[in-house]
C-alpha cells in the first residue's frame, strides 16, 4: 500500500514533531537547559524510520515554530499533533504508530539527563494529550 502525504500535510507533520521538541526547550528553560532539550529531541527525530521517517528529515521551514510566549507556540503545535495522528491513522495505522513512537522518542531523548521539573512534567502532559487525541 502506497501512502502518499501531501506537502501541506508533511509541513503539519514537521511542525507537530519539532514543535513538540520546542514546547519542551522553552518549558526547560527555567532549568537553564533549553539547547540541550532541542539538540537531543531533534536528534532523535533526525532517526525516525519509515515514511515518518523520510518527513522528519527536513526541519520545517520559515518561523513555524517562533512564538512570542510558550501559549503561542502550543497554539499551533498541539492542534498539528493531533491531526497528524488523525492523517496518519487514516492512511496507515503503522505510520501513525511510527509517528507517535516518534515524538515520545524525541521527548524521552531529550529529557534523558534529568528527572523533568514540573513544567517540562506538565508539557510532556500536554503533548502526550495531543498524540493521543485523535
Amino acid at each position: 500500500m502506497t501512502i502518499t502525504i501531501s506537502e501541506q500535510d508533511q509541513t503539519t507533520l514537521r511542525l507537530a514533531a519539532y514543535g513538540a521538541v520546542t514546547l519542551l526547550a522553552a518549558a526547560g528553560a527555567a532549568g537553564g537547559s533549553p539547547h540541550k532539550i532541542a539538540t537531543n529531541g531533534s536528534i532523535a527525530l533526525g532517526s525516525a524510520t519509515g515514511l515518518v521517517g523520510h518527513v522528519l528529515a527536513k526541519y520545517p521551514k520559515g518561523k513555524d515554530l517562533n512564538g512570542k510566549s510558550v501559549a503561542e507556540i502550543a497554539d499551533r503545535v498541539l492542534p498539528a499533533l493531533t491531526a497528524s495522528m488523525t492523517l496518519l491513522k487514516g492512511q496507515s495505522p503503522a505510520e501513525a504508530d511510527n509517528f507517535r513512537s516518534a515524538v515520545v522518542t524525541a521527548i524521552e531523548s531529550a529529557t534523558h539527563h534529568s528527572q523533568p521539573g514540573p513544567v517540562v512534567a506538565d508539557m510532556i502532559n500536554k503533548i502526550t494529550k495531543a498524540l493521543d487525541a485523535a
